[in-house]
């Protein structure tokens, strides 16, 4: 899938779905969000651009939002990374969940003309908090590695928990080998067992390996 055709069909979800902890939008603003999300769909990002423009003056999150990937995707006239942080950090504080994950990567790839990661890991904390699969996983690969936030393989258990939960099967295997080893939590075997399985199932190509082997040790009486 292209970039824009990933990005439209995360538009396509929002407009469909919303997102968690935004305010719910009026029928009429909702009607002029799915217009412009169908123009964008259609390629005539001018209408969008406009119509995008006018619902962000209201303060509408998913339009901040959307105008904000506009600017950093060069879709409009005289692009403005500025604005394009300013309308992320809108949308974020407005309570667009994407909007909270794609400030905090925005501003951990420098994709707005500088680099903080100490603000980017706080936007982490706070998608994360909030439910993003996504921030989960960058919230506890920071812990896990020290990596922006303090390493705390406990808060790393926690985060990556989350994420495996929500079905990001990287999460799970990690969160199995911290079973398994022992790091950040007490040592499990069949909790590790487990988390690989579920990692295995979903398609990860090394998990099958150790759920084998987890099954052979389990099945050996203790030395």
């Amino acid at each position: 899938m292209t970039p824009r055709r990933l990005l439209l069909s995360c538009l396509l979800w929002l407009a469909a779905n919303g997102s968690a902890a935004a305010p719910a939008l009026a029928p009429a603003v909702r009607a002029e969000l799915d217009a412009a999300l169908q123009a964008y769909a259609a390629g005539q990002l001018a209408p969008a651009r406009s119509a995008f423009e006018s619902l962000a003056q209201r303060q509408v999150p998913a339009a901040q939002y959307n105008l904000a990937v506009m600017h950093l995707r060069g879709e409009v006239p005289r692009s403005d990374l500025v604005l394009a942080g300013e309308l992320l950090t809108r949308a974020a504080h407005g309570g667009l969940v994407t909007a909270q994950l794609a400030l905090a990567q925005a501003l951990e790839n420098a994709d707005l003309g500088h680099r903080d990661l100490a603000l980017a890991h706080r936007w982490y904390q706070v998608a994360a908090v909030n439910g993003s699969v996504d921030a989960q996983l960058a919230v506890g690969t920071a812990h896990f590695l020290g990596r922006g936030l303090a390493k705390d393989p406990a808060l790393a258990v926690h985060w990556f928990r989350e994420a495996a939960k929500g079905g990001d099967i990287g999460a799970m295997y990690l969160l199995a080998s911290m079973y398994e080893q022992g790091d950040g939590v007490d040592r499990d075997l069949r909790l590790a067992r487990y988390w690989y399985d579920q990692a295995a199932r979903n398609g990860d190509e090394a998990a099958p390996a150790k759920v084998q082997e987890l099954d052979a040790r389990l099945a050996s009486p203790p030395a």
